[in-house]
C-alpha cells in the first residue's frame, strides 16, 4: 500500500506531537491522517504539511478505514483500544508496555530483529527507551563475541515521563534562577507535581515502582526485553535507573561481559545504524545530551586490551530512536509493503 491511512492515538502529546513531525520530515506517504485525542483534547487543531487537521475523541469505531495506528497514550489506553484498531484492519505500532512481553506480539528494534515483525498479529511493539538505546551498541558486539551479562546505569531524561515532566523541569528552574539563589540553595519551597521530589538540579533513583526484589519495573526492562529482541534467554541486565534533570536524550553507561575475548580488529564498536560525534576539543569520540541531533545516537568503547569485558557509553536523542513512547516507526519506513501485507495470524 503506497499511501496508507494513518492514525495517531495520543496525537496531542509530547510523543504523539514527535510522531507527526517525525512522518512530516521522513516524507512519509500518508494518504489519510487521522489525530486521536481524549475528549478534552478533541476539536484542537494540529499542524501537518500545511495543512490543519481536527483532533477527534478516540473511540472503539476510530479505526475503520486505518491502515497504521501508532500508539502513544499509555498502557491502559494501549490495552483497551489496539484490539480495536486490529479487528478494524489496521496495524499498530504500540509505545507502551502493553504488549512487550506477549508472546503473540514482535518486540522490534528494526536494526537488530526487523523480521520479527512479519510475523505479527496485528500490533507491533516498541521496547522500552533504555533497551532500544543499549541493544544498539550491544547487538553488534553480541553477533561477534556473545554477550553474557551487563551492568548498566541508565541517566533518563524527564522527557520519558512526558509533557508535563518537561514542564515541571522548566518551571522549576526558571524559579530557582528568578530568586537569584546560591548554587548550594537549590531547594525549592513550591511541592513537585509530576515527581515525588524535585527534579530541577536534582537525580532520581527512582524510574518507575519497586518491585520484590528491589529493582523497578524500569530496571527490569533491559533484561526482560533484551531476551525477546536478541532470542537470547540466557541475557544478564542489572540495571540502575535515574531520572535526571535533563529535557530529552537518555544516556546509559554499560559494563558489559562476553563469551569471547574482545579484539579491536575484530570489534564493531558501533552499530551500522548509529552515528558517532566527535568531541571536537579532544578529538575523542565521546557522548552528550545537550545538542545532539534528532535521531542520532553517539557511542564509544573504552581502550582496553584484549579480554571478555568492554565499557561503552551510549546516549540517544529519545524522541526519535530511544523513546518509551515513540514507536519504532522506522520499520515502517523501512518495509511498509511487507508488514502490511504479512498475514495476520
Amino acid at each position: 500500500m503506497s499511501q496508507p491511512h494513518v492514525a495517531i492515538v495520543g496525537a496531542t502529546g509530547a510523543v504523539g506531537i514527535e510522531m507527526l513531525r517525525c512522518l512530516e520530515r521522513r516524507n512519509f506517504p500518508v494518504g489519510k491522517l487521522t489525530l486521536l485525542a481524549s475528549a478534552r483534547s478533541a476539536g484542537k487543531k494540529l499542524t501537518f504539511r500545511g495543512e490543519e487537521h481536527t483532533i477527534q475523541e478516540l473511540t472503539p469505531d476510530s479505526f475503520a478505514g486505518v491502515n497504521i495506528a501508532l500508539f502513544s497514550a499509555g498502557g491502559g489506553i494501549s490495552r483497551d483500544f489496539a484490539p480495536h484498531a486490529v479487528q478494524a484492519g489496521a496495524v499498530v505500532v504500540d509505545n507502551s508496555s502493553a504488549f512487550r512481553m506477549d508472546d503473540t506480539v514482535p518486540l522490534v528494534v528494526p536494526e537488530i530483529n526487523a523480521a520479527d515483525a512479519k510475523n505479527h498479529r496485528g500490533i507491533i511493539a516498541n521496547p522500552n527507551c533504555s533497551t532500544a538505546i543499549a541493544l544498539m551498541a550491544l547487538y553488534p558486539l553480541h553477533q561477534a563475541f556473545g554477550v553474557k551479562r551487563v551492568f548498566a546505569s541508565t541517566y533518563q531524561a524527564v522527557s520519558g515521563t512526558g509533557a508535563q515532566a518537561i514542564e515541571e523541569l522548566a518551571a522549576q528552574s526558571r524559579a530557582w534562577a528568578s530568586e537569584a539563589r546560591a548554587w548550594d540553595d537549590a531547594k525549592l519551597s513550591t511541592p513537585p507535581q509530576v515527581y515525588p521530589h524535585q527534579i530541577a538540579f536534582n537525580a532520581l533513583p527512582h524510574v518507575d515502582s519497586f518491585m520484590d526484589s528491589g529493582y523497578t519495573k524500569e530496571e527490569m526492562k533491559m533484561e526482560n526485553e533484551g531476551r525477546k529482541i536478541m532470542h537470547h534467554p540466557a541475557f544478564k541486565a542489572s540495571v540502575t535507573c535515574v531520572r535526571v534533570p535533563v529535557f530529552r536524550s537518555h544516556s546509559i553507561a554499560i559494563s558489559a561481559e562476553f563469551e569471547k575475548p574482545i579484539t579491536a580488529a575484530r570489534s564493531p564498536l558501533i552499530s551500522p545504524a548509529a552515528t558517532t560525534v566527535p568531541l571536537a576539543a579532544s578529538g575523542k569520540i565521546v557522548p552528550w545530551t545537550t545538542g545532539s541531533p534528532s535521531g542520532w545516537s553517539v557511542t564509544s568503547s573504552s581502550k582496553a586490551p584484549p579480554s571478555t569485558r568492554s565499557r561503552s557509553p551510549s546516549c540517544w536523542c529519545k524522541w526519535e530512536n530511544g523513546s518509551p513512547r515513540m514507536a519504532r516507526m522506522r520499520l515502517i519506513f523501512a518495509d511498509i509493503e511487507g508488514i502490511l501485507d504479512s498475514p495476520k495470524r
